[in-house]
């Protein structure tokens, strides 16, 4: 696998971040939580829909871990 399919591999939806989450996290929730600042740092494609690396995703986790210790 090259080196921009591996990143377009590495992309999570939404709805794959909600599953993540255990599933018990809603869509309107997540879109809240980016409103506010609080949820991981994604960007839209142009049709609109969001994707964050999983490494953004994983790192967003890490430091909610982090402030709850």
């Amino acid at each position: 696998m090259n080196g921009k399919a591996r990143e377009m591999a590495e992309l999570m939806s939404v709805p794959e971040m909600l599953e993540a989450l255990g599933g018990d996290v809603s869509r309107d929730t997540f879109y809240k939580w980016r409103q506010t600042g609080k949820g991981p740092r994604c960007f839209a494609l142009p049709n609109g829909e969001l994707r964050c690396r999983r490494s953004d995703f994983l790192d967003w986790l890490d430091d909610l871990y982090g402030r709850a210790a």
